[in-house]
Order: structure tokens, then sequence, then C-alpha cells
């Protein structure tokens, strides 16, 4: 990795990728530390991933770039134009448009997760020649996260006249303090689906995806509610999208407002109950309105899709927590929802949440899927020893977007006609 070769001015500046990936010299001693989410980024897996997709290259841009930034002002123009265009990198790369950058899967999510907390990591522990306040530090890596996950890339009237508008959602990948090389499925299939035109039995659709961070503290800060208000009035379809079970897609029936608090991509959680605006209104469960039946019946894959009606409630008077295979009872507290109480749940409940406050309950189908869980080969299951990818992977994350895919084009023609 040669030396990035930067400007002469006030100061003189020398990066490598390594400056942009690892944690900061003395120079930076005063700028706040790496997140741990960012410090895993020096590991050797994270550093082959974007070697082999050439995302190294996205990063050394935009170390570069904000080096020569003379002004916040200048420095938020860089921060918005690189965030764009690392989200826009990452669909065309999916999606088969430019250059590969390297030998790994096309349909690889895993460039763009690690490509951004290289830029961010950056961001953060950055020193300018001009003052930065915290305040403004923060607004940047506020903006360098919304451009980079497609969140200011969505076009809800795009399609044209009788194009039916699908909102769709992913995650990062998660638990990768216990396999660094995690892929998410959910995310791979945003980048996939981005833009794209599904034609289905009653017409085009065109679907329009963002990603959102596995972190509970952007989820409490209404990450979520900020990045699809303005859009889920003027779409005929969404669906959230997490990784799940093992072998199976499942459509959660029943969303629940409890959060457990499993370690978070920053091992942060805490036990309490999904925290929301006008919490004295919270309903205790929210509920899809996918076509669930359609899809459960229908051929969309290899792997079988479930309509997912268990929940866990403590009942009405109860103190303890117990399963309801059939969905929660009158009056009850929830501890899961169909789809657990980590932030797959969360994303359900807040989405479907916001649809009933705009009054959309009744003319919106939307909702959560479970994908099945991303799996290496049988021969690649040891982390310390497994290598970044291999065939059984990528056929099982394509056939896994492929099958959200085909679900999308069911749920739609279920859907009945547009709605506006």
């Amino acid at each position: 990795m040669g030396l990035i070769r930067l400007r002469t001015g006030a100061l003189a500046v020398g990066l490598t990728l390594a400056a942009a990936l690892t944690a900061p010299t003395a120079t930076a001693a005063t700028a706040a530390a790496p997140t741990v989410e960012e410090q895993r980024l020096d590991r050797a897996v994270p550093r082959e991933i974007l070697a082999r997709s050439g995302f190294d290259a996205l990063a050394e841009r935009f170390a570069r770039r904000l080096a020569d930034a003379p002004s916040p002002a200048r420095a938020r123009r860089v921060v918005v134009e690189e965030g764009t265009a690392l989200w826009r990198r990452a669909v065309d790369r999916a999606q088969g448009r430019g250059p590969a950058g390297g030998d790994l899967s096309r349909d690889d999510d895993r460039p763009l997760y690690w490509a951004r907390l290289a830029m961010t990591r950056h961001l953060r522990t950055w020193q300018p020649d001009f003052a930065l306040s915290d305040a403004r530090r923060a607004a940047l890596l506020d903006q360098l996260e919304r451009t980079s996950r497609g969140q200011t890339d969505v076009r809800p009237g795009g399609g044209g006249k009788g194009v039916r508008r699908v909102l769709v959602t992913g995650f990062d990948p998660f638990t990768l303090d216990r396999d660094v090389r995690t892929s998410n499925p959910s995310g791979a299939a945003a980048l996939a689906l981005d833009g794209t035109v599904i034609h289905t039995a009653a017409g085009p659709a065109r679907v329009e995806t963002v990603v959102f961070p596995v972190r509970w503290e952007d989820f409490t800060r209404g990450t979520v509610e900020r990045a699809l208000r303005p859009y889920l009035p003027r779409a005929d379809l969404f669906t959230t999208v997490s990784q799940g079970r093992v072998g199976r897609f499942d459509v959660e029936r029943t969303n629940g407002a409890w959060r457990g608090g499993s370690p978070d991509n920053q091992n942060t959680g805490r036990a309490e109950a999904v925290p929301v605006t006008d919490p004295a209104s919270q309903p205790q469960w929210t509920s899809t309105t996918l076509p669930y039946g359609a899809i459960t019946a229908a051929a969309t894959g290899r792997f079988p899709v479930y309509d997912n009606t268990s929940v866990t409630e403590i009942p009405a008077g109860g103190t303890e927590a117990v399963v309801r295979p059939d969905g929660p009872t009158p009056g009850s507290t929830a501890r899961a929802g169909g789809g657990g109480n980590y932030l797959s749940n969360e994303i359900a409940y807040r989405v479907t949440l916001l649809r009933d406050r705009l009054g959309l309950h009744d003319r919106l189908p939307g909702g959560h899927l479970h994908t099945p869980v991303l799996q290496f080969g049988a021969g690649n299951t040891d982390p310390a020893t497994g290598t970044v990818t291999d065939p059984e992977f990528v056929r099982n994350r394509l056939d896994i977007v492929a099958q959200v895919r085909s679900v999308l084009a069911v749920a739609v023609a279920a859907a009945g006609p547009v709605r506006r």
C-alpha cells in the first residue's frame, strides 16, 4: 500500500491507507477515540474485504479530500459527496455496473460496511487546521452515516404512472466479535434491489432501499423515523428485512414494544421498553399488514416461508413471561415479538407504529421479513481458520437475495390496486 501524496499547505500531510484505518497517532490525541465498532477495522478480515473489493481506495480518497478541506463548510461538502459516492458505488457493484474492484463477489454487502467505518473513524479522529466543535463534528458524522446508507437517496416518485412504489430496509452485519467475517443478507438485498423494477402479476414495482446500523443508540435517537417518515405516505408497500433463523424465511405477524438488550455492534444494550415519542400512547404490540397468506403459499425460492404468529408476553395481571404461539392476549405486556426482542423486532415495531400514527394502517401493506441465516460452506465454519468467502457462502447469499425479490413480487401482486 503506497503512500498517498497530498499537497503542502500550512500543514504537510502524508497519509497511507493504514492511517485511515488504524488508530489515531499522537497528532490526533485530542480528537475522539474510535468506537468499539471502528476498532474492529484493525483485524485482518476487514482489511482483506476492503482490498479484495477495491473499497480501500474510497477510504483513501475520503482521507485525502478531508485533509484538503479549508473550512467546516467545505468539509461538509466532502462528507456529503463521499458518503453518497460510497452508497452509489456499493449499489452499482452489487448490480453489476462499473468495475468489481477485486475478486470478491459483487453481491457482498461487507465492503460497504467496512468502508463506511473506515471513513467514520477517520472523520471522528481527524484534526483539521480550523476549529471544529464537537457539535459540528457530530453533524458531519451524522451526514456521513445518512448519505452512505442510502437514506438521502430515496426517490419515492420514481418509476412513472402505474408503477408501484416499494420501500425496503436492510441492516449492517452483526455478531462480529463471534465471527468478524459476517455478512448480512438483508443488507445485500438492499444493495441488489435499490432502484430496480420488479415485474409482478399486478404490474411493475420500483424498489427503494436504505440500510440501518445495528446500534441501540441510533434507534433511540429516532434514526428510523427520521429516515422513513417522508416516504411512507408515498409508498404502496414496505418491508423491513433482517437476518433471522437458519434455513427459513419468516413473515413476522406481531412486533413487540420491548428491547431485550442483547449487545449491539458497540457491545452495548439494556433491557427496556422501546423508547418512542409520545410513550403514553405507545401500544404494546403492532401487526403486519403484509399479505402473509399469499406470501407463505407462493413458491418463492428454495427456503420455506412461514407465517410466524408466536410472541412472548407477560399476561394481564401476571408477572412471568410466557410464549404464546398464536399471538398476544388482551392487555398483555410485550417481551418479544415474533422476531424476538433485538433490533429486527424494534425496526419492525417502529415502522409499523409510524405507519399507524400516520393513519396508513388500512391503506399501506407493510411489516417485517426475516431471512435465513447466511451460512458459510461446511468446511469453512471456524472463524479463526476460515476464509472470508467460499462458493457455498456466495450461493446462499444470492439465493436469499433472489427470494427476497420473489417475496416482494408476490406481496405487491397480492396487495391489490395502487391506493394513491
